[in-house]
């Protein structure tokens, strides 16, 4: 009897065994993802049409998180979105800059939507890399300076 119980004992703590390390195993596969700053909402920005008013943007797209001065007016929305596997550090993958360019009238001139595209930052609405100037070098400070997409 001795012998059989033993047995049996032997198997629960080997299932057990297996639970745990199954367990343990599919925790390592979890990812989080996180958004961090402005979310562009779905659709926001098709209600900025050219032309429209600085009062008119903020009603749709909310205060800034910076404010440039380049040639005219600029709002700037920056978000980063970042991914976490289990206990592993976060890596950032994807940063967005909106960009709402203004004229002197304080009146929408052009739209852009920046992000990184083979190295590069590339402009989504008009389907361009960013030409140089004080423009590039400010974007350039954005995605490489505050965080390189884990270059």
């Amino acid at each position: 009897m001795g012998r059989v119980y033993s047995r049996w004992n032997f198997a629960v703590r080997g299932c057990a065994t297996l639970v745990a390390a199954a367990l343990l195993l599919t925790g390592c596969g979890i990812t989080q993802t996180y958004q961090h700053g402005y979310i562009v909402p779905e659709h926001a920005l098709e209600q900025i049409p050219l032309g429209a008013s600085q009062e008119q943007v903020l009603i749709v797209l909310g205060t800034p998180s910076t404010v440039a001065t380049i040639s005219g007016e600029v709002f700037y929305y920056i978000s980063q979105r970042s991914e976490q596997t289990s206990f592993l550090p976060q890596k950032e993958v994807d940063r967005r800059v909106v960009a709402v360019y203004f004229d002197k009238s304080r009146r929408v001139q052009r739209l852009a939507n920046y992000g990184i595209k083979d190295g590069k930052v590339f402009d989504y609405v008009s389907r361009t890399t960013a030409s140089g100037g004080q423009e590039l070098n400010y974007l350039n400070y954005v995605f490489k300076i505050l965080n390189p997409l884990g270059n």
